[in-house]
């Protein structure tokens, strides 16, 4: 029990006064809430002492590891020297100003400006009107459609969830807005049928060029995606996929997004996912693994050709948030980076664990329950398959999944299921043996459910 929060009855507390994210909050107040207290390294601990191995570094973010006290004690030093100021009104704060040079550094020649804001969501937003703004200052106030795909992620707010293609997000509050469309995504298991992968990739690509012709290129002002899908699966495109985007958004002059608010700061091998692809984006949203999930802060790199406009020809962009910038947030982000830096994490995940959980991860696909085992740098999609030979899906995947990640949390693991793929996203810091238990209770997660299937 924590000592800081000692009350016994927080769950009733919980189900009395907290509405969650993405949650059945009867179904949830029916089962109870599992209440974390504190986290150490690559685990967690729940108010019932139960230790779990993090497989999802939270959501996605904590790349650090949890317990990071050099973090804790930046955003201390902060929070006695400013706690609290804004970036309107021509002010700035100095972790502010320095982490928009740290950040920028990473992410190639192209960006050197940094827009920011409180979350991923805010960050798509942000690029939404930019772009608009943009080809308004050149000229072309006519290019305002943009084109996303069919289960992309970009957030929960009335623009992001727009751009995003999660269709059980669209039915609720009448999205998308109007002025955004939505292509074909490059999963291959599920929808790749005869075609090779090479083949696949190329074709859903290409569909980007075919809805540009049906808009009108002169109407279509940008294409976002996420380097590799996070929400959807981790579903990884197919080599050839971003290569013939990347070709059709510079033949075509349309601006190209890659949303890299899950691919950013170390995940894939590389700071930034469009440097694993070898793509060159104008705009890239970041968040999480900007400060581990520390503190909330996110940011929008916005490349020189846009920024030069944005800065020499618009004038007042008017846009922002109170929390653009914070200054207590910026100097969690600073010492994220720092830590990231000083033990070489991003080329750890490249050259060292990347490549051991590839190995550990991918021979779960011996399993008869597993269709297919893909992994990325520190992202793994386990796909579950009823048939593997025939790739055959189950008739109801949520709860195939539901099942597989139960039985993990059960044993000590936190996976994430979407529908019927199994999703994986360790702490950066995680070790070999760390990796060796991750995989160790993913095979009895997975005995136990078949068994269960199969009576």
């Amino acid at each position: 029990m924590s000592d800081t929060y000692p009350p016994s009855n927080l769950a009733a507390i919980d189900a009395a006064h907290h509405l969650h994210p993405f949650s059945d909050m009867k179904k949830l107040n029916a089962e109870g809430t599992r209440i974390i207290e504190r986290g150490e390294g690559v685990h967690i601990f729940d108010s019932n002492g139960k230790k779990y191995l993090d497989g999802f570094a939270g959501l996605w973010c904590v790349n650090i590891g949890y317990g990071r006290r050099e973090i804790a004690d930046a955003v201390a030093r902060q929070m006695n020297e400013l706690a609290y100021y804004n970036t309107f009104f021509g002010t700035t704060s100095p972790p502010t100003t320095l982490l928009a040079q740290k950040v920028t550094s990473k992410a190639g020649p192209r960006f050197n400006h940094v827009f920011f804001t409180g979350s991923g969501s805010e960050a798509n937003d942000t690029w939404l009107r930019m772009a608009r703004v943009y080809w308004a200052a050149v000229g072309r106030p006519e290019k305002k459609t943009v084109i996303a795909r069919r289960n992309g992620y970009h957030g929960s707010t009335v623009a992001g969830a727009s751009l995003g293609g999660m269709k059980y997000m669209h039915e609720q509050g009448d999205l998308p807005i109007p002025g955004i469309v939505h292509i074909g995504q490059p999963y291959w298991y599920g929808e790749g049928g005869d075609l090779s992968s090479a083949e696949f990739g190329l074709k859903v690509a290409r569909e980007l060029e075919e809805k540009i012709d049906e808009l009108g290129e002169d109407n279509v002002a940008a294409f976002v995606a996420e380097p590799v899908q996070g929400a959807a699966g981790v579903i990884i495109p197919p080599a050839t996929y971003w290569p013939e985007i990347d070709r059709i958004c510079k033949a075509r002059n349309i601006l190209l997004v890659t949303d890299e608010v899950i691919c950013g700061f170390g995940r894939l091998g590389e700071w930034f996912g469009h440097q694993h692809f070898g793509v060159e984006p104008d705009f890239a949203p970041i968040a999480k693994g900007l400060s581990s999930g520390y503190l909330p802060i996110g940011g929008l790199l916005v490349s020189d050709r846009i920024a030069d406009v944005l800065i020499g020809e618009v004038g007042d962009f008017n846009h922002g948030f109170t929390y653009s910038g914070h200054p207590v947030c910026a100097a969690a982000a600073l010492e994220n980076l720092r830590i990231i830096e000083e033990e070489n994490l991003v080329e750890r995940v490249r050259d060292d664990i990347g490549p051991y959980f590839a190995q550990k991860w991918g021979a779960l696909a011996e399993h008869d329950f597993v269709g297919e085992a893909q992994s990325i740098g520190l992202m793994g999609g386990l796909q579950l398959a009823a048939d593997k030979k025939t790739r055959t899906r189950f008739e109801k995947p949520d709860a195939i999944g539901a099942l597989v990640r139960n039985h993990a949390l059960a044993n000590g693991l936190v996976l994430r299921a979407t529908g019927d793929r199994m999703l994986a996203s360790p702490p950066l810091v995680i070790s070999h043996e760390e990796v060796d238990e991750m995989a160790r209770i993913a095979r009895i997660a997975l005995d136990a459910a078949w068994k269960e299937l199969r009576g």
